[in-house]
């Protein structure tokens, strides 16, 4: 266990969706209750904390990404006080809370920007990101918005054009405004107040856009497109050298860190968008001066073969320093990763050693509801769509909803989520993975979760040592954890055929873990599905 001030290295952090993960007022909702009642269950598992998703006040037009009142909760899942009672239940079960902060953006609702439009003369005019049009009337240059479209609309108020990267209910905040910045580090200040042990920072490197407002260049023909969106999605064709990871952010990141520093044993962790995301996760998380942590899109998305993974962790290892990842394979955003890695493969076998390379891989992890389940993507029919993403670019990219119905906790009505109807659709493929089919079966991919998590915290060459890559050929995955006296190597099988291969050198075989292999003087066999680890020599 790393001490109360480091806990976040090489922590383990539970991400809670809360409109689809307990609901306690029988609405149909997830709530703040819902989440205190099963934070006996979080606790369980052996992860360190919780992130828990957007709870404030909204009109959810994005489902609380769209923040009207950032120091207050959404009647939906219950008041201030009912954070209060989580945040200390939580902590009196050992657990760490993170919340999500999403202060690139508000709602077009927030007084802020009901201010803002009003003219161009007032107070907080400037709070946001105003443009003339151009002489013909169209919007200042070609940025588009994540969630189709241009990244501008006009406002018959200020006839100005607004900046939004997401939806038009979301405009972008002026954080080349001193005043703004300020204002949202005393919002964060509020919380950290109140005990947070930290914050998930939404779209990280939005923060600040281009002062001259310069067009984005195309992708070259015949180049990879590497933002975490569809490929259906126009938002890809661009380079976003101009609309995003501006070098001024770092210096926001700072007056960030300088907050969290008057708070010892708080901690960030920042979503990273980005044509080169794991070269701007090594810069913001570099230096111990700005954000502690930082994830991408490189384990989001459909690549999933070894080589693939080995590419990643070689291409962070030359960029790292003394950076600190937090690595996924599941969230809110993307397809879950039964599905969008475990397609064909078997559906209990395959969750487990995609988990068992999660957790041993050198950094902190957000393990995402559910996936301790193992529960595959559901399938969400059009008319029961919620998500604006999804409705504006199906049946390309179908949308977000498939990862956030809800938890399965027991196999009767809507699988004890709710006594009402649910906000989405319990998967029929769900229930059979439900909590508790799964907690007396001493195979199903819960209880391998919880093995995981303690096999990881006995071995803190795990928690936080050093990796490097080892060659156990193309089939496999292998790598080498070390700290002080402890020295591990970790081989895995992806694949639903038995491979073999020579150890690079001699070690002890580890128990604990749950997983089968031989070992026949230096050769390795193993089966389908299986991960191997052992002690080496120093």
């Amino acid at each position: 266990m790393q001490d109360n001030l480091t806990w976040w290295r090489g922590g383990v952090i539970y991400q809670i969706y809360p409109r689809s993960f307990m609901d306690r007022n029988g609405d149909g909702i997830g709530d703040l209750p819902g989440i205190t009642e099963k934070l006996d269950y979080v606790a369980g598992l052996g992860v360190d904390g919780i992130w828990v998703s957007p709870f404030f006040t909204s009109p959810m037009h994005d489902f609380g990404y769209d923040v009207s009142d950032y120091r207050d909760v959404d009647p939906m899942f219950g008041t201030l006080d009912d954070f209060k009672a989580l945040l200390a239940r939580a902590h009196a079960l050992g657990l760490k809370v993170m919340i999500d902060q999403v202060i690139s953006h508000s709602s077009d609702q927030h007084p802020w920007f009901q201010e803002s439009r009003a003219d161009r003369t007032n107070a907080k005019a400037d709070w946001y990101v105003w443009a003339d049009p151009k002489p013909d009337g169209t919007p200042p240059n070609n940025w588009l918005s994540i969630f189709g479209g241009a990244a501008w609309t006009f406002d018959s108020r200020r006839r100005q054009y607004y900046l939004h990267n997401f939806l038009t209910s979301q405009p972008d905040l002026n954080f080349h405004h001193p005043a703004v910045r300020q204002a949202q580090l005393d919002n964060l200040r509020f919380w950290l107040e109140l005990g947070v042990d930290g914050f998930r920072l939404d779209t990280v490197n939005f923060y600040f856009h281009d002062r001259e407002l310069r067009d984005n260049p195309p992708v070259p023909a015949g180049e990879a497109k590497t933002l975490g969106a569809p490929d259906a999605n126009p938002y890809t064709w661009q380079r976003h050298v101009y609309d995003l990871s501006r070098p001024e952010n770092l210096d926001f990141l700072r007056e960030l860190r300088s907050l969290m520093d008057e708070f010892p044993g708080t901690t960030t962790v920042g979503e990273i968008g980005d044509d080169e995301p794991l070269a701007r996760m090594a810069e913001y998380t570099a230096g111990g001066d700005k954000l502690h942590m930082a994830y991408g899109f490189d384990l989001l998305n459909e690549p999933h073969s070894p080589a693939y993974i080995r590419q990643v962790i070689e291409r962070f290892q030359r960029l790292a320093g003394d950076a600190w990842p937090c690595w996924a394979l599941s969230n809110h955003d993307v397809v879950r990763s039964a599905t969008r890695w475990g397609a064909g493969e078997d559906p209990v076998a395959y969750p487990k050693v995609a988990l068992a390379m999660l957790l041993s891989l050198r950094g902190s992890v957000c393990l995402y509801q559910g996936e301790e389940l193992g529960l595959p993507e559901a399938e969400v029919p059009y008319e029961r769509l919620q998500d604006p993403y999804g409705k504006v670019l199906w049946p390309e990219f179908k949308g977000r909803d498939g990862c956030r119905t809800p938890m399965p906790w027991t196999d009767g009505p809507d699988a004890g989520f709710s006594r009402a109807e649910p906000w989405l659709p319990v998967s029929e493929q769900h229930v059979p993975l439900a909590v508790s089919r799964q907690l007396d079966d001493g195979d199903s991919v819960l209880n391998a979760t919880r093995r995981l998590l303690a096999f990881r915290q006995a071995h803190p060459a795990l928690v936080d040592g050093e990796l490097s890559l080892v060659d156990v050929g193309e089939e496999l995955l292998g790598f080498i954890r070390e700290k002080d006296e402890e020295t591990l190597l970790c081989v895995f099988n992806f694949g639903g055929e038995t491979r073999s291969t020579t150890l690079p050198r001699s070690g002890i075989p580890l128990q604990g873990h749950g997983f089968a292999a031989a070992l026949d003087g230096d050769t390795l066999t193993l089966p389908a599905y299986q991960a191997a680890y052992f002690k080496l020599d120093r």
